[in-house]
């Protein structure tokens, strides 16, 4: 009888069928009459576990931390272990899946786009409908801000499609310096070759069997799939573009990230100002150019350019 609620529990037990007084009972057992006496001034977390176990009913395969971020958001005020004692206490540990074999070997780490539309990822995701067909989903993720860009899905993706789905992506967002891919018959097709060329993007094509090399768009693919993917049955390909839109606004704006801080890719995308080179003021500007004195040792007066010294 480690734990004090057993030991409270033994000393009851004692008092009611051997009639000891609780002095007898706590000698008997070895307890400390103050550990007895003990009277819990816990806050009641009824609220805080109800909502906790519905959100997490809701979103399945988050985890603790998650969870922290998002009632934190909500307003209650609760650190993270008072919250994982909760968690566990309501048995909501997240399962973990089947693990899979690991190359070994030494690792360079990818170096990381210091702003968004730098760099982008692409990758294809399949998965059927209830009916057997498959389906191919296009994903495309800036690897600065960890945004989603777009969830295509269709029966069949080629390489036209793909270009134009880029070039509706930088129509709303502007062209990036660079795109990662794998060596997919879809990206090294003539329509791709032929698009970065006419659209002047840098294309980076990873080693074959190297999908490391492309890790912001595999890790992506691995929460998709855990997430959404293995949780949900798509009826049809229009119910599989409504909740794959859906889940890829919620992915941008309401789910944490924890490589960025726990923000939400848009809100860290936001973070970023961009920089402006200072206006060069031209002769024909608004502002009034006095004029300057003449330089006695070369002849010439000086440009509305250059400043003056005494």
């Amino acid at each position: 009888m480690v734990a004090p609620a057993a030991q409270r529990e033994a000393v009851a037990y004692l008092a009611v069928a051997y009639e000891m007084s609780e002095r007898r009972a706590c000698q008997v057992i070895t307890c400390c009459r103050m550990t007895v006496r003990y009277a819990s001034r816990r806050s009641d977390d009824g609220v805080l576990r109800e909502r906790m176990r519905s959100m997490a009913i809701e979103r399945r395969r988050f985890g603790y931390r998650r969870l922290h971020i998002l009632l934190r958001r909500e307003g209650f005020v609760v650190n993270h272990k008072r919250l994982f004692r909760l968690y566990r206490e309501e048995k909501l540990t997240v399962r973990r899946r089947g693990g899979r074999k690991r190359a070994m070997g030494t690792r360079s780490p990818m170096l990381l786009p210091m702003a968004p539309n730098e760099r982008w990822s692409l990758d294809f995701v399949s998965d059927q409908l209830t009916d057997g067909r498959r389906l191919r989903i296009l994903c495309v993720v800036d690897d600065c801000s960890r945004e989603c860009l777009t969830l295509t899905v269709d029966t069949s993706l080629s390489g036209g499609r793909v270009a134009r789905e880029l070039d509706r992506i930088i129509a709303e967002r502007g062209r990036p310096k660079m795109i990662v891919s794998d060596n997919g018959t879809e990206f090294t097709s003539n329509a791709i070759l032929s698009w970065a060329d006419s659209s002047r993007v840098g294309w980076h094509y990873i080693a074959p069997g190297k999908p490391n090399q492309n890790a912001f768009v595999e890790s992506f693919n691995g929460r998709l799939r855990d997430e959404l993917l293995n949780e949900t049955l798509f009826t049809s390909l229009a119910h599989a573009r409504a909740v794959l839109q859906t889940w890829r606004t919620d992915y941008n704006t309401q789910r944490p990230h924890s490589r960025i801080g726990w923000l939400t890719p848009a809100e860290y995308a936001r973070s970023f100002t961009p920089r402006r080179d200072p206006a060069l003021r031209s002769t024909h500007s608004s502002a009034p150019i006095t004029d300057a004195p003449t330089n006695a040792t070369n002849g010439k007066a000086n440009r509305p350019s250059e400043l003056n010294v005494g």
